[in-house]
């Protein structure tokens, strides 16, 4: 078949899908490709989408206590940010809030790190000159790994109140105030943070990724937490009630410390069905993210991977009713097992099937008929965001023009979600993550 034979196909077959009216082969086409879609993707948007409303219609304000205002322990894991850390110090340090804010920096192997160190020793007499500011720079020699640095972080914490911060994110200034307002409830046991990309605007992978964090950071967990289950607790910006970690044991050792401590907080939530995670969509942090695809790609590798080891190696036999409660086990179960680890293989292995089954107009007809469908759904999502959470409307604004490349963006992750989970399965590269050096990690159980 020739390249014009091909095209006319292609084209006569997307035609076909649009009007097509419920029977024909084009249907039937697009029907073996959909069902997942239909089951698992579409309920949960929906979903989703209908949180968001009543997020915006139903739900009060964050309660506003004056009188609240709790002493709050930032533990910011530090380690190679040179310069920039002080971004985050500064951010904290000017913070719209009354209480008290202790700055807790873990230089994390402080004589590879000295840039860092001294960046941090400077900024301590501009933080003394803070009334209830202060700041402690803590430089570990041997270097442990994140999870070290928060343990012991969390071992010299004083406030009621903490914070799990990145030395590579900077604040709003009303962040501490609109966090800790959710705490006034005393069944929220933890908040996660909102999260934009700092240097969205440097190049068009981290654009792409400026606008994935508005769709499943601000949009889906305002969504979710309208249903008490939010999926995940940011690290680079979550807060929890110090004695919820002290109860659990702080975090545990291993690799995607942020997903491990969520799910053992929920862990709690059948013998507590009034505990819940929280998400502020008005508490926002900002955050570098990789600048190069290849970059973009490795970070992924190690967090597509991470899902495969913390669902099916180290907690597959604790994530129940029992103890998640009915809620959150049939979401996790749903956002996290089917989404995130099912769901791409199945997409890679039903475009493999009619890569040698289906004639290649139609598949290319099909393709840009299942490409136009996520097109509109994004644009969907985007249209909600941007309307009813985005409090920088104009500034968001700017990444429109990338829309229409965000649905290649999401089926390249999803694609190379597969690689990932097949890496940690046969390799177990959690066991070499730069998230820890390998003695620490090869002396975990898993």
């Amino acid at each position: 078949m020739n390249d014009a034979t091909t095209l006319d196909t292609a084209w006569r077959t997307f035609a076909a899908l649009l009007t097509s009216g419920g029977d024909g082969d084009p249907l039937l086409l697009v029907l073996k490709f959909f069902p997942f879609v239909l089951i698992l993707e579409l309920p949960l948007q929906a979903l989703i989408m209908l949180g968001v409303l009543r997020y915006r219609l139903l739900s009060a304000p964050a309660p506003q206590d004056s009188r609240y205002q709790p002493a709050v322990s930032c533990i910011i894991t530090c380690y190679s940010e040179g310069e920039d850390v002080q971004k985050t110090i500064r951010s904290l340090t000017e913070q719209a809030y009354g209480g008290r804010i202790e700055m807790l920096a873990m230089v994390d192997g402080a004589q590879q790190n000295v840039a860092t160190l001294r960046a941090l020793q400077r900024l301590e007499s501009y933080v003394a000159a803070f009334p209830r500011r202060s700041l402690v720079v803590v430089p570990k020699v041997q270097r442990g790994g994140r999870v070290s640095s928060l343990n012991q972080g969390l071992a010299i914490a004083r406030g009621e109140i903490v914070m799990a911060l990145d030395g590579d994110t900077s604040f709003d200034n009303d962040m501490v105030r609109n966090a800790t307002a959710r705490f006034v409830d005393p069944d929220v046991a933890a908040v996660s943070g909102n999260l934009r990309v700092r240097n969205a605007r440097r190049t068009l992978t981290t654009r792409l990724q400026a606008l994935e964090y508005m769709l499943s950071i601000h949009l889906s967990r305002t969504g979710l937490a309208e249903l008490n289950v939010i999926n995940n607790v940011s690290g680079a910006f979550g807060c929890f009630r110090r004695d919820i970690l002290q109860r659990i044991g702080g975090w545990d050792s291993g690799t995607a410390e942020d997903l491990d401590l969520t799910l053992r907080i929920k862990m709690y939530f059948a013998r507590h069905p009034n505990l819940r995670i929280a998400f502020a969509p008005d508490a926002v942090g900002h955050t570098d993210s990789p600048e190069t695809f290849r970059g973009f790609l490795m970070q992924r590798l190690r967090w597509d991977g991470d899902l495969y080891y913390l669902y099916i190696r180290k907690y597959r036999q604790s994530l129940r009713p029992g103890l998640l409660g009915w809620r959150n086990f049939l979401a996790l179960l749903w956002t996290g097992f089917l989404l995130q680890l099912v769901l791409p293989f199945m997409v890679v292995l039903s475009l493999l099937w009619m890569m040698f089954t289906v004639p290649a107009g139609e598949l290319v007809g099909l393709t840009a008929f299942v490409y136009l469908f996520y097109l509109l759904l994004t644009a969907a999502m985007f249209a909600q965001y941007w309307w009813q959470l985005s409090e920088r409307r104009r500034y968001d604004l700017q990444f429109l023009w990338v829309l229409p490349l965000f649905p290649a963006f999401a089926f390249a992750t999803r694609v190379w979600s597969v690689v990932a989970t097949l890496t940690e399965m046969f390799t177990k590269q959690h066991l070499d993550s730069s998230m820890a050096p390998w003695w620490v990690l090869r002396k975990t159980r898993f």
